[in-house]
This record gives C-alpha cells, structure tokens and sequence, in this order.
C-alpha cells in the first residue's frame, strides 16, 4: 500500500502547508512515540521512568526549525515518551546519537538541501538506520487514531544534551585512517551550506591538523543552501582556485551529502567521490560485495570500475534502496551522483564529513592529488532536467502515451549507446529527466526535447 506521508527520506514539504504545519507535527510525534512505546513493550522492555522510551531530536538551521522541534517534543511527551534535544546537527549525527544513547529513534527536523521555506521530519531506528517501509506504515495508521495523551505522571521529560557536539566530532575523526601526522600541510575550503555542520565540520579537519578557510558558516535561519553547498558548489570552486586549497568540500544543509573540488577547481561528484573510496578500500583489501549505484549513476563509473574488476550494481534512487542492496549482497560502499555515500564500514547511513575524510585518507595513502584519483572516471555526458510538476501527478504524468512516444523517440536517437530515465522525485514535486550518451550534443538535445513534451503534458493538467 502506497504511504500518504512518507517518500523516500522522511517527510518532507513547504511549512505551513500540509503535512508541514505545527500540528501535524505533534500528532505524529505522538503517533510515532505510541509505535515505538508499544514496540518497546512487545520486546519486554519495562516501562518504568528510568526506562521508558527515550528519542533523540535534532534540526538543521531552518526557522521553522524551532516551531517543529517543540510540537514534535509536546507529541512525544503525551505518548510518555522522553526527549533528548541536540539541537542544530547534521542528520548522520543524529544517527549515530540515536544508537550511543540507546535511543529508540533518532528523530531529524530537515530538509536536507532543499531551501529554507520547506521542511521535513526523517526517522532513525535505535540502530542508526532510516526506518523500514513496515514501521513508517504503522505510524501512518496510528495518525489516523484520537490523539490520547498518556496519565500526567507519565509524561515525557525533555532535556538538552551539551555533548552531542563533541561526541560527533571525535566520531568523525575516529573513521579516518591517518598515518602520523593527520591531515597537515593539508589546505582545506569547507562549504557548510549554511546548515547543520558549520558548528562542527570545521572542527573535524581543523583537529586533524589541516588548514580551513571556511564558507557558509553563518546561518541566520532563512539562508540555508542560498548559493552555497552541494548543490551550489561554484562559491567553492572561486574559492578553492583563489585560496590555492589542495581541496574543497561541500556539505548540504543537513550533512548527509559531500560534493568536493579538487585544487584546479574541478568539480568531482558523487560518482567520482564514490570510485575513490571503493578502489582505496581494494588498494586496501578491504573491499566487501559490490559496490552499489543507482540508475542516475554515469556510465563511466560503471566502466571504470569493470577495468578494474570491481563488481557493480545499480539500485533505484535513494540511499535507503543503495542501502538495502549493500545488505542483501554483502556490500560496504555506495551511494549516488549527488554525494549522498555510504561507508557501512564506518557509519549507518551517509555521513558528508564522513565521506570526505575517506576521500582525504586515500589522497594522504596514496600520497596522489584528487584529480589524478579520478582520473580513471571518464564520465560519459549526461544531461538532467527537472519539470515541476503538481503534487501527486508523476504517475500520470509518466502514463501520458505523448511522454511514453517521446521516450521512444529519444531511445531510437541514441541507440545502444545512451540511456533515458524519467522518474519523481521523492522529496520535491519535481520529474526528473534524465539523457545519456556517448555523444554529447545528441543527449543534451534529446533531454530538451523529452523536457518539453513532460512540460506539455504539465501545462494541460496532467
């Protein structure tokens, strides 16, 4: 059964419309400290005040942040279920709080790089994971139910947790592996979107003995990914070539994706990123299953890692389903174009600082520059257009027999050498197109043609 609320990363919409309004946000704290009361109950956990449930909290640097962070504390104290506050952190340190303070969920207030007027609510398990299909449907069930607030001696506390900060710092750090001497002599321009890192990434490379020029650091609530992070990297790349840096990260509002800029301010995306990790954990021997794409995935990547004789396999669009593919098949790393990657060796869910330093520990190993690392990666062109389309219309949209002919049309164009997606986004009322070829101007004309009968079909109320 299809879910009203949850897409492929949590909830997600423009505040103050549904789902993203205040009151929502307290129902569905309530319905998912009900769930995850009487989940804790079926495994025999007693419910006494000592060890009554307890969620962790934390937001991105979103206004909206502090309306959604109090109506989901007041849902959850009415199910009797106790709330750590972290406040502004990125989402995989939310995760990776969730299990340390054996949390029964770890509850994120973002939408990762989406702009400031919209926002979401995403869900960690106790185990540091994004919660399965199954789970999210028993919290849509329970929405559907009277919201019964729990005896007053039995309400939800709330408290602040000071460490959290400090405790992801040394997380992150503890995932590279360095030899003597760190990072130094390494210099470093970090964009922090204006998001959730900016109060820790720079600590992360700073301690490790690097030098950081950093941007995006100032947010102020309504500028979060405003011309800045990983989807807007060209702030980095003028910075990068200025400063002279050895590299650049960008970080998106909520942490969980890494796009980097080696130092002749060369944009290296996910894909790139993803090659460096998987062949220095081959180099390494440390390489598990294959390593997981998805269907965005360039050509090239697959390419270069059949030269190698790393196994490659696509998933669709999502971490979650990179994920699930990485655990049926045995593997550690994936990821996608957008610099969301997963290192299951060394964290539960994609981490961009996480992602960075292993990038940075295989340019220290191998003692190479970032530009030769992905030189092996001859991308192949891909151009990718997003229709805006309303809420609710891709299935139709995607149905119209004018789409289905222009996909057909383009296929025919390019032969077998070139590949067509079209596909919802999961978290903006958005279709994605998708052209790739060997050919360069072919693709990007044939993206243009697809985009315009998808917008077509739009304009007369699909």
């Amino acid at each position: 059964m299809a879910q009203r609320y949850f897409g492929t990363d949590g909830i997600r919409g423009e505040v103050g419309q549904a789902p993203m309004t205040p009151d929502f946000a307290l129902k569905l704290g309530w319905a998912a400290g009900r769930v995850l009361a009487r989940r804790r109950g079926e495994r025999g956990v007693p419910d006494t005040a000592r060890e009554r449930p307890q969620v962790l909290i934390g937001k991105d640097t979103r206004l909206s942040g502090y309306m959604f962070e109090s109506a989901l504390e007041a849902g959850f104290a009415a199910a009797g279920v106790d709330v750590l506050l972290v406040g502004p952190m990125p989402t995989p340190a939310v995760a990776y709080l969730a299990r340390t303070f054996r949390a029964a969920a770890g509850v994120v207030i973002s939408a990762s790089h989406n702009p400031y007027h919209d926002n979401g609510v995403k869900f960690f398990s106790h185990f540091g994971q994004k919660l399965d299909d199954a789970l999210e449907a028993e919290i849509e069930a329970q929405l559907d139910r009277p919201l019964e607030c729990v005896a007053s001696d039995q309400l939800g506390r709330a408290r602040r947790v000071e460490s959290a900060p400090g405790r992801y710092v040394e997380f992150c750090k503890s995932t590279a592996r360095f030899e003597n001497g760190g990072l130094s002599g390494f210099k470093i321009v970090l964009d922090c979107a204006h998001g959730a890192t900016y109060h820790v990434a720079p600590d992360v490379f700073r301690e490790l003995g690097a030098s950081v020029e950093v941007i995006g650091d100032r947010p102020d609530g309504l500028n979060i990914n405003r011309d800045v992070g990983s989807t807007h990297p060209r702030g980095l790349v003028e910075a990068v070539r200025a400063g002279g840096a050895d590299v650049g990260i960008a970080l998106d509002g909520d942490g969980d994706r890494c796009i980097m800029v080696d130092h002749e301010g060369s944009i290296v995306d996910g894909d790139q990123i993803l090659y460096v990790i998987a062949n220095a954990r081959r180099a390494g021997g440390d390489l598990a299953g294959p390593v997981v794409g998805t269907l965005m995935s360039n050509l090239g990547l697959e390419l270069a890692f059949r030269k190698d004789g790393v196994d490659f396999e696509r998933a669709k669009v999502g971490d979650r389903y990179v994920f699930e593919r990485l655990k049926a098949r045995g593997g550690i790393v994936g990821g996608e174009s957008s610099g969301h990657v997963l290192c299951l060796d060394r964290a539960t869910t994609g981490d961009g600082i996480v992602t960075a330093l292993q990038v940075l520990a295989a340019m220290v190993a191998s003692g190479q520059s970032l530009e030769r690392l992905i030189a092996p990666v001859d991308k192949c062109p891909q151009t990718l257009i997003n229709v805006r389309i309303g809420r609710g219309t891709a299935d139709t949209v995607m149905a119209d027999p004018r789409v289905d002919a222009s996909i057909r049309d383009v296929e025919h164009t390019l032969g077998e050498a070139g590949r067509v997606l079209l596909r919802p986004s999961g978290t903006e009322p958005l279709l994605r197109v998708m052209v790739e070829g060997l050919d360069g101007l072919a693709v990007e004309e044939c993206a243009n043609r697809l985009a315009d009968t998808v917008r077509q079909v739009v304009g007369h109320g699909a």
